[in-house]
C-alpha cells in the first residue's frame, strides 16, 4: 500500500493510491515485492522521480502487519542513494580480456568518521596503444559500507617513479606535492554504484606519451562507529583490449577552476555558482583541433559538502538547449559518471555552464574555494570523443568586485607576492588578508543574496588549458558571461492519471530482503 510520514514521523496511509504491486515472491531466504509507479504523480504526499539521485529509505519487520497498524521495523533499515532513471550500458566482455588492478596495499583506516586516502599508481601498459574498455570496483570482502567512494584522477606525465612509494592522507598539509598536479577525473564510483563500461565505439586509451602515465587513486573511508584496526585492500580493476576502438575517450574539467575567488558567505539557505566554460575557449580549441565539434557520452557532477544541486547548461549560438545534466538532489557522497540517454554535440560557437546551487545555514564562516571537503568546488567533467587537447574550460570570477562590495578601498601591490593579498584601507581592514576580510564583514542573508545577484554578473577570466599545463592562448582574457536566464526554468511535469497502465513513463522496482532462517516463518507485508 502507498503511506506516507509527516514531521512527526507518523506513517499515513495515502488517500491517492500510486504504488501498485506487480508481483511478490518468496522462499526461505529472500521475499521479493516488485512494483511500479508513475514517475510524476502530482500528489503532494509523493516525490517526483527524476534523473536526479534519489535517496531511497527502506525498513521491515519480520512480522506480518497487524490490525493496529505497521510494526516498528527497529534496526532493520537503511537508507541508499541511486540514480534510478540513469540508463545503465551493458555490454559483454570477453571473460579473456586483460586487466591490471589499483589496489590499496594494507591501508590502516583510522578509528575516526571519515578518511580520505590517496595513493599514485603508474599505469603499468606501456609502449602500445591500448584501450580500457570497462573500470570495476574491487571492494575487500566486509568492507563494502567502509569504502564510501573512489575517484581516479589523471597526473602530471613529468613525474617519476620516486612518487609512488607510499600513500598519504589526502587533502593533508603534509601531503607530497605530486599529488597536488592530479586534477582531472578520469574514473568515479560510489557506494551502491557499479562499474563503467565505455560505449562499444570509444575507449580510453593508455600506452602512447599522450595518455595517462601516473594516476593518483582517492578513496573515501566512511567508519562513523570508529572501528580500529580496519585494514583496507581494496581499489579498481581497470579491463582493456589492443583491438582498438574507432575512438579514444576524453576528458574536459570545466566549471569554476578552484580558487579563493569562488566564495560563499555564511548563513545562506540558497546561493548559486556559475562556472564558465566561454564560447571563446571552445571556439579556439575545437577550431583548431575538431571544426565538426566533439560529442559527449557522459558527465560527472562534483562540488563538496555544501552543495544541494547541480546543473550543466548548454548554449549554442546564444540560444539555451536541453540541459547536458543535472542533479537537483546532489549526494557528495554519491558520485558517479551519468550516462547521457543521447550523445551530445558540443561545437565551435557553443558554451557551457556549470551551475552550482549551495546551502551554508549550520556555517558561521566563509566557504572559499578549495581541495578540502569543506571547502567547496563547482566542476563538471564531460566524457567525450574523438580525444582533442582541451583539459580545462572553466573560469574564475573578477576579485576587485568583490573586494569593493565588502568595503575595500585599495589593496597592497604587487599581487602576485603577497597572497593572499593584503587590504591597505579602510582602517577596519588595514593589514588583514582578503580571507580574514571577507570573514570579519558582517554577513546577513540579504547582504548574500545581493552579493549572489553581484558576483554573477561579474567579468570572468578564462581558464582554457591544455595537457601539462599547456595554455590556449585565450587563457587568461577577461570575457563578459552572457546574458542569460536565472534562474533556469525546469520543463513543466506532466502529471499522470492513476491508472498507469495507460501511461509509459512509470517505473518498476524491486525490493529484495534476504533474511536470517530464524525469522522466515514470521516474514510478512512490508511498510
Amino acid at each position: 500500500q502507498d503511506y506516507f510520514t509527516d514531521e512527526n514521523r507518523v506513517l499515513r496511509k495515502d488517500p491517492q493510491q500510486d504504488y501498485h504491486l506487480e508481483y511478490a515472491m518468496e522462499n526461505s531466504t529472500h521475499t521479493i515485492l516488485a512494483f511500479s509507479r508513475e514517475l510524476h504523480t502530482c500528489d503532494t504526499n509523493d516525490k517526483s522521480i527524476t534523473e536526479s539521485t534519489m535517496r531511497v529509505i527502506w525498513a521491515y519487520h519480520h512480522k506480518d502487519m497487524g490490525e493496529t497498524g505497521q510494526n516498528y521495523h527497529g534496526s532493520n533499515r537503511g537508507t541508499k542513494s541511486l540514480r534510478l532513471l540513469n540508463p545503465e550500458k551493458e555490454e559483454v566482455l570477453s571473460a579473456s580480456l586483460p586487466y591490471f588492478d589499483l589496489t590499496n596495499k594494507d591501508v590502516p583506516v583510522p578509528d575516526k568518521d571519515t578518511t580520505y586516502w590517496c595513493q599514485m599508481f603508474k599505469i603499468p601498459v606501456q609502449h602500445e596503444k591500448h584501450h580500457v574498455t570497462k573500470v570495476e570496483p574491487l571492494i575487500q570482502k566486509g568492507h563494502e559500507n567502509l569504502v564510501h567512494h573512489i575517484l581516479l584522477y589523471q597526473c602530471s606525465s613529468n613525474l617519476n617513479d620516486s612518487v609512488l612509494d607510499y600513500g598519504h592522507e589526502c587533502y593533508h598539509p603534509n601531503m607530497p606535492d605530486s599529488f597536488l598536479t592530479c586534477e582531472t577525473v578520469i574514473f568515479a564510483w560510489a557506494i551502491g554504484g557499479e562499474g563503467f563500461t565505455y560505449p562499444p565505439h570509444v575507449g580510453l586509451s593508455i600506452g602512447t606519451a599522450t595518455d595517462p602515465l601516473f594516476v593518483l587513486m582517492e578513496v573515501h573511508y566512511d567508519n562513523p562507529s570508529y572501528t580500529e584496526g580496519l585494514i583496507d585492500n581494496s581499489g579498481l580493476r581497470l579491463i582493456y583490449t589492443p583491438v582498438l576502438r574507432k575512438y579514444d575517450a576524453g576528458v574536459i574539467e570545466a566549471g569554476l577552476w578552484v580558487s579563493l575567488f569562488h566564495n560563499i558567505p555564511p548563513g545562506m539557505p540558497e546561493f548559486v555558482s556559475e562556472g564558465h566554460c566561454t564560447l571563446e575557449c571552445l571556439e579556439e580549441a575545437l577550431g583548431a583541433e575538431r571544426p565538426a565539434g566533439i560529442h559527449v557520452f557522459a558527465v560527472l557532477l562534483h562540488a563538496h559538502l555544501a552543495g544541494r544541486a547541480i546543473r550543466m547548461r548548454h548554449f549554442h549560438n546564444g540560444e539555451e538547449q536541453k540541459l547536458l545534466a543535472y542533479d537537483d538532489e546532489f549526494d557528495f557522497n554519491f558520485q558517479e559518471f551519468q550516462y547521457l540517454k543521447e550523445e551530445r554535440t558540443i561545437l565551435p560557437g557553443d558554451n557551457l555552464i556549470t551551475e552550482c546551487h549551495y546551502s551554508t545555514v549550520d556555517r558561521i564562516r566563509m566557504t572559499w574555494g578549495g581541495l578540502s571537503t569543506r571547502n567547496e568546488m563547482c566542476l563538471s567533467y564531460l566524457l567525450y570523443y574523438p580525444r582533442i587537447n582541451l583539459t580545462r574550460c572553466a573560469s574564475i570570477p573578477d576579485i576587485m568586485e568583490q573586494l569593493q562590495f565588502i568595503g575595500v578601498k585599495e589593496i597592497y601591490r604587487p599581487v602576485r607576492q603577497t597572497w593572499p593579498f593584503i587590504i591597505k584601507s579602510p582602517k577596519q581592514y588595514k593589514n588583514l588578508s582578503f580571507m580574514d576580510a571577507m570573514n570579519k564583514f558582517k554577513w546577513s542573508r540579504s547582504e548574500g543574496v545581493s552579493y549572489n545577484e553581484l558576483v554573477l554578473k561579474l567579468p570572468v577570466n578564462v581558464r582554457c588549458s591544455k595537457t601539462d599545463n599547456a595554455e590556449w592562448s585565450i587563457q587568461g582574457m577577461t570575457a563578459l558571461p552572457p546574458e542569460i536566464e536565472r534562474p533556469y526554468k525546469t520543463e513543466p511535469v506532466i502529471c499522470s492519471s492513476s491508472s498507469y497502465l495507460s501511461c509509459s513513463l512509470f517505473l518498476t522496482l524491486l525490493f529484495v530482503v534476504h533474511v536470517t532462517v530464524s525469522t522466515v516463518g514470521n516474514i510478512g507485508p512490508f511498510v
